[in-house]
């Protein structure tokens, strides 16, 4: 990689320079002074495949989660792995993962990941849904928001885990043990919420110009310095990321109609805070700050384990903004896999036992604009006419129902879900639902179309998830006290928007593979490497680290199944 020069002030560094040089960030040092950094080498991952299975329980589990990281695009790039991700390759790798559940969205997804339940379980079935009949002007709520607090809106929320119907791993751990820690960073707040659940420590997400946390609690040290640090990164601007070799293939333009994606390279305009976490530089800001709580908390230290969530947001950001087949994400692949060995590395370099678990909350599509260009003639960009103001204007066409305040209908386009207005009459809100379906049933870029009523009599399967219908998928992510009256579900390739704008192109939250599927891979030090292709699910994360940790939980506290993820005679289930 070819690096460029650091002003002065950017002195610190990573331990793997090259992103450092490249990205143009700061970095805590990752080694104690009086230890040196091990750097991550094929010589070690081999030795350590040679090892016995580990006999005692981990004294930290970092979780790792990635927005957006489909299982293609996993596959797409794992040759191409040499720091971080390349280790992980060398444990427990399942690379067909489901996000078993339709709302393919990030707060569902991550509400898996570390709870073992779906989200019908976990009460959170999408990143925002609407109460027609709450008592502000605001109808809509955000998946982490206490709309409670009369400060809080769905735009500038006051983040809350009040949503969250289910415990996480970090949750239990604490309820057996107090001294046990719980920690979680991201550039997301809901990504924080849904891994660390009810009982964070420690829990920082960006919010402007630098990291926050949960109203009325002071930054820490270490968020403060990180917080510093990026700031001078900002101020100082850098220049464009740098493209490997391998990324030559899909260096290319895609016109979206009056600009193109396909060829950018990430320049930081000094001062540009928003391009700074729009990029993959806020994965390595991420990376830095997970690493600071390491030694301010301090972090697998003692013998209760301890959680240590870092959720990476900009493969999700560059995925919405370019799509997933342009050089950006090629570079954001690139950064991703550095700034992951880095982190292994400074977990190395103070001697932690540790395992991690990586996996994502979605998978995404492409632009539909490219899809046509590469044997997809059918993706499409959303009809208006599934938009909330489309078929609230067709549908009171049709019935002749008005509501005197507000909307018809809210959701619907890329949601999926329609929630009636509540100041309608019980014989106008049958006239309307009963159109809507009808209306929805007749377009032909629906899929299907599923009531409320529906969906109540529908059983979750336990089956092997990419074998679900359509409608239990739609029903693993239902909870009635929350999800629409009707549910739509569109065609494989129809991508929600209704049109393509600078910032985003591309998206998810369909019920089909290229959003549901995941990779799910699981390491540490001492484990033989084994590679399992039978599909699994997200919600078997947390039943199969709590097997690592000897944590027992009633029967039925998870959907999902402990995962023996020692290959061999040794059962990591059953210790």
């Amino acid at each position: 990689m070819r690096p460029f020069s650091l002003s002065p002030s950017l002195s610190l560094a990573f331990s793997s320079l090259a992103v450092a040089l490249s990205l143009g960030c700061t970095a805590p040092a990752f080694a104690h002074e009086d230890e040196p950094a091990t750097a991550t080498t094929a010589a070690t991952i081999t030795a350590a495949t040679a090892e016995q299975a580990p006999a005692t329980p981990p004294k930290l589990i970092v979780a790792i989660a990635v927005d957006q990281y489909s299982a293609d695009l996993f596959q797409q790039y794992r040759e191409r792995y040499t720091k971080g991700l390349s280790r992980l390759l060398q444990g427990a790798v399942f690379p067909s993962g489901f996000q078993s559940h339709a709302a393919t969205e990030t707060c569902p997804g991550h509400s898996t990941l570390l709870t073992g339940v779906h989200p019908n379980r976990t009460g959170i079935v999408a990143n925002n849904w609407f109460v027609p009949g709450i008592a502000r002007a605001d109808k809509q709520v955000y998946c982490s928001e206490d709309e409670t607090n009369p400060k809080s809106n769905s735009e500038d929320s006051v983040i809350s885990p009040d949503h969250l119907k289910a415990p996480t791993l970090g949750d239990l751990l604490k309820k057996k043990n107090p001294a046990s820690l719980n920690v979680a960073v991201s550039a997301k707040d809901r990504a924080v919420v849904m891994m660390s659940g009810h009982t964070a420590d420690a829990a920082y997400w960006l919010k402007g110009k630098g990291f926050t946390s949960f109203e009325g609690r002071k930054l820490s040290p270490a968020a403060l310095a990180q917080n510093e640090a990026m700031a001078r990164t900002v101020a100082a601007g850098a220049g464009d990321l740098p493209v490997p070799g391998w990324c030559g293939a899909v260096d290319r333009p895609t016109d979206m109609g009056g600009f193109t994606i396909g060829t950018y390279r990430f320049p930081l305009k000094a001062g540009d805070m928003k391009g700074f976490s729009n990029s993959p530089r806020m994965d390595v800001a991420t990376t830095e700050l997970a690493v600071r709580m390491l030694d301010e908390m301090p972090l697998g230290k003692d013998a209760v384990p301890d959680v240590l969530s870092v959720s990476y947001s900009a493969t999700d950001k560059v995925g919405h903004a370019y799509g997933n087949e342009g050089v950006e994400m090629c570079i954001q692949m690139n950064v991703l896999d550095q700034t992951i060995g880095t982190l292994l590395d400074a977990l190395d370099s103070r001697g932690l036992d540790y395992v991690v678990v990586l996996s994502a909350d979605h998978g995404g599509a492409d632009a539909p604009e490219r899809m046509r260009l590469q044997g997809v003639p059918e993706a499409a960009r959303l009809d208006e006419a599934l938009t909330d103001e489309g078929l609230s204007a067709s549908v009171s066409r049709a019935t002749g129902v008005v509501p005197r305040q507000g909307p018809l209908f809210y959701g619907a386009g890329g949601s999926g879900d329609v929630w009636v207005n509540a100041g309608l009459s019980a014989r106008d809100h049958k006239a309307v639902v009963a159109e809507l379906v009808s209306q929805l049933k007749a377009n032909p870029q629906i899929s299907g179309v599923y009531t409320a009523d529906e969906l109540r009599k529908v059983k979750v399967p336990s089956g092997h998830p990419q074998d679900w219908t359509e409608i239990e998928r739609v029903a693993a992510s239902f909870d009635p006290e929350r999800s629409g009256e009707v549910l739509m579900m569109t065609k494989r390739a129809v991508v929600p928007g209704t049109r393509p704008r600078p910032g985003y192109t591309a998206t998810h939250g369909s019920p089909w593979d290229y959003d549901r599927r995941v990779p799910m891979l699981f390491w540490r030090k001492g484990m033989v490497r084994m590679e399992q292709a039978q599909p699994v699910e997200t919600v078997d994360i947390a039943p199969t680290l709590a097997g690592l940790i000897d944590l027992s939980e009633p029967a039925g506290t998870w959907d999902g199944r402990c995962l023996d993820i020692y290959a061999g005679e040794a059962d990591s289930c059953s210790r």
